[in-house]
Order: structure tokens, then sequence, then C-alpha cells
């Protein structure tokens, strides 16, 4: 069976980019809370306020938006969108010589 690019069943990754104020007490509960809320729904930390969620196609990757925006704090600016499983698989990822590649990184997924 072939996919193409508009298939509902195409691989995609979920990004969540976000920057939220910390400067009350409450600014830092509602972050603490939208931060907790991601990693529960499956969402990994790909760098500070940037996460990302593998989805088995686009209807569970619809769902997984759908969530991000009933979670959404108060305050703040999110911002949310998905790419495809090869999308993702060319991303390039640099770190300096005193930094490591984080050890729950998402990697891609090949499927034959």
């Amino acid at each position: 069976m072939m996919i193409n690019r508009y298939s509902k069943y195409q691989i995609m990754w979920v990004f969540v980019h976000f920057d939220l104020p910390t400067e009350t007490k409450r600014d830092r509960k509602n972050y603490a809370a939208f931060r907790k809320f991601l990693l529960e729904d499956g969402f990994k930390m790909i760098q500070f306020s940037i996460y990302a969620r593998h989805c088995s196609s686009r209807e569970n990757a619809a769902v997984h938006k759908k969530r991000v925006k009933k979670a959404l704090p108060p305050k703040g600016h999110v911002i949310v969108f998905d790419i495809t499983d090869a999308q993702f698989g060319k991303m390039e990822i640099f770190y300096s010589q005193k930094s490591a590649p984080p050890k729950d990184m998402p990697v891609q997924l090949e499927l034959f």
C-alpha cells in the first residue's frame, strides 16, 4: 500500500513550542502544570520549551493537538504544529563539545 502525503495514516510528529511567563507564583504554577500535561500526554522535551510527540496517524496527531489546545495556560504563547516522520528524519541536531544528547531523545522510526 502506497501512502501519499495526504493520507490520514501517515506517521506524524507533533511539536509544541511555548513561551510562558514565570514572573509570579501563579505564572510558575501554570508553567509547571502545562509542562506536566505535555509529559503525561507522551511529549518528550527536545529543548527547553520545545516538546515533541510521535503519532501513528494524522487523526492521532489531531487528537493530541486538541488536547494541547484544551490545556493552554491563561498567559503566554504556544505554537503547535505537525511534521511527517520523513521531515523529522531530516532534522539536524548539533551539540557543543561540552554538551551531550539527552538520553531520552526521540529517534526516527523506520518501517519496512
